[in-house]
Formats: structure tokens, sequence, C-alpha cells
């Protein structure tokens, strides 16, 4: 191959997720290529619809559809608030039931194993299993268990997965970071305090991440909450604005990639 294999690795931060999206149209519009994508949580919903080959306008579209009451299906408190089956029917309708490996981009999806506390990685099998793993925030949603294992948030372990989309054979890594603290957040609900809490106890790791990645991405969206399913066209504006900037960057990287790599 004459150029270089393009990794990216989209972070969570539940609703501030759909900046991704913006980050994605302003990739594609530019000519710049998606070998891989290794998405965590909320990054991991728009990697696979992405890598289902729904076309970014119609992606804008469904996006919309992620009103809070279409997905989050309460139960009792016991091991979370939220059943999460209607948002693993959703995954399946708008994926086509496809499997991760059917995709049409190599996706990896992050979990965390409760037990181990280790990673999770899950490139083959059903995606709305996957995906429902990935976005389940602790507390929240119950989790889901896989082959025996109780899996959660892919964020908790790996909140941008740059070393997965590295180890899936990306040459250059586009990191996107969702995950700013805002200091002046509204903290009314147990969601509030949960998605806070993992914001801060991630900021040191996200750091590496930085120093990890080729290029990192950082949508400022951070005044809308994390369950700010009412903003989403704003969410994603701010994600195109972002990528925009760094485009320039990014084509200079895979330009010196070439000059590297030929003769």
């Amino acid at each position: 191959m004459d150029r270089p294999k393009i990794g990216l690795a989209l972070g969570s931060g539940g609703a501030r997720g759909f900046a991704h999206l913006g980050v994605l149209k302003v990739l594609v519009e530019n000519g710049i290529p998606i070998d891989f994508i290794a998405g965590s949580s909320m990054g991991s919903l728009v990697a696979c619809f992405y890598g289902a080959g729904i076309d970014i306008e119609r992606l804008y579209k469904i996006s919309t559809a992620f009103k809070r009451k279409y997905y989050l299906d309460f139960t009792v408190p016991k091991m979370g608030f939220i059943a999460g089956k209607r948002v693993k029917e959703l995954i399946r309708v708008f994926t086509k039931g496809k499997k991760l490996e059917d995709l049409m981009v190599p996706i990896a999806v992050v979990a965390t194993d409760l037990l181990s506390g280790k990673k999770v990685v899950f490139t083959e099998g059903p995606i709305e299993d996957a995906v429902r793993a990935s976005i389940s925030i602790p507390g929240i949603f119950v989790p889901e268990k896989i082959n025996g294992r109780l899996l959660v948030d892919g964020g908790v372990v790996d909140r941008i997965p740059v070393s997965v989309v590295k180890e899936m054979g990306a040459d250059i890594v586009i990191a996107v970071d969702i995950s700013h603290i805002n200091k002046n957040a509204e903290i009314t609900s147990i969601y509030d305090v949960i998605m806070q809490s993992l914001d801060i106890m991630q900021m040191e790791l996200t750091e590496q991440r930085q120093i990890a990645s080729d290029i990192m991405i950082r949508p400022r969206a951070e005044k809308y909450g994390s369950r700010s399913f009412t903003n989403i066209d704003e969410i994603i504006m701010i994600g195109e604005e972002e990528a925009l900037k760094h485009i320039t960057q990014i084509k200079k990287t895979m330009e010196q990639w070439k000059g590297s790599h030929q003769g």
C-alpha cells in the first residue's frame, strides 16, 4: 500500500459521543481514508453504525432517534437502572443484524470485564451484544453477560482505545476525546454523579492517550451533559468544527509517513 493505514480511536462520553459523527463526516469529505476503528462506549456505537455502511447524512438523522425515551428501559435497581433491551434492539435494526466481521471497515468494540478488571475487545460476533456491553455505564445499565463474563462500559478500562486500533494494524492513529470535565456541571441525578466521576477518574489516562496517538481531536462539548440527547445537532457540529482544524495536520502526517516509507 502506498499510503499509511489510518485508524480511529473513538472515546466514550455519553451523548457527547455524537461529536464522533461530525468528525467522521469531515474526515470522509476531506478524503481521509478510514481503515480501522476502535470504540469505547458511545464511540463503539457510532463506529458500528458507520461500519454497517449507513451513509453519514442518514446517520445524522438516525442520531436524533436516540432520544432517551426510545432506548432507556428502566428496571428495578439491582445492578443498574436500565435493562438495555431497547437499545440492543435499536442497534440490531440499524445495523441490519450484521456481525462485527461483516462490517465494511474492521471495527473493534471495547468493554470491561467487571470481575477480572481486564479489557475485553470484540472484533467478531453480534454487533448489538458487543455494543450493549461497551455502553454499560456502571450503576446505570445492567451489565451485559457474554460467555459467562459480566461486562460493563469500555470507558472504565480504556477511555480512548488507541492501543487497540494500533494492534489492528493502523500506521497512523487519530484519537477523538470527548471526555472533558465540565466544572460547571449541574449534578442533579445519580447518572450525573457516575458520569462526572468517570470523567474525573480518566483525566490522567487521557493525557497518556494523547501521547500515544498521532493526532488527538478534542471536540469541546462539555457544556452539554453526557445525557444531553436534546442537543445532538449542536454536539455533531462541534465535532465537525474541531475535525476541520486538524485536516491539514492529518494530511501532513500522511505525507511524512509516505516519505519515510518510500525507498
